[in-house]
């Protein structure tokens, strides 16, 4: 069975809250759990690089990583939650800094 998409969600953010907008999509496996996974905050505003991706979270081409203004480092999956908490914590960050 193919993995399926059950999140595909797109907010965008105002201006007074930081602007850009928080992406996020989530596949799962035939047995419901997470397969693939694309969490990021994009604001071209702040990076230009990376399609405006400022942070992000995704294990595409084969491994668990996350952007940051551009660079790929690998990050380590215990979970998925941990994932997103950390993808939390990245962004609630930038959020206070701009």
């Amino acid at each position: 069975m193919a993995d399926r998409k059950i999140v595909d969600d797109v907010h965008h953010i105002t201006k007074k809250r930081g602007n850009g907008q928080l992406r996020r999509e989530i596949w799962i496996d035939g047995q419901g759990h997470v397969a693939r996974y694309n969490l990021a905050y994009i604001n071209p505003a702040l990076h230009s690089g990376d399609n405006g991706r400022v942070v992000g979270y995704d294990n595409q081409h084969g491994f668990h990583h996350r952007h940051y203004f551009g660079v790929i480092t690998a990050v380590e999956f215990t979970n998925f939650d941990d994932i997103e908490d950390q993808f939390q914590g990245d962004w609630t960050a930038l959020r206070s800094t701009s």
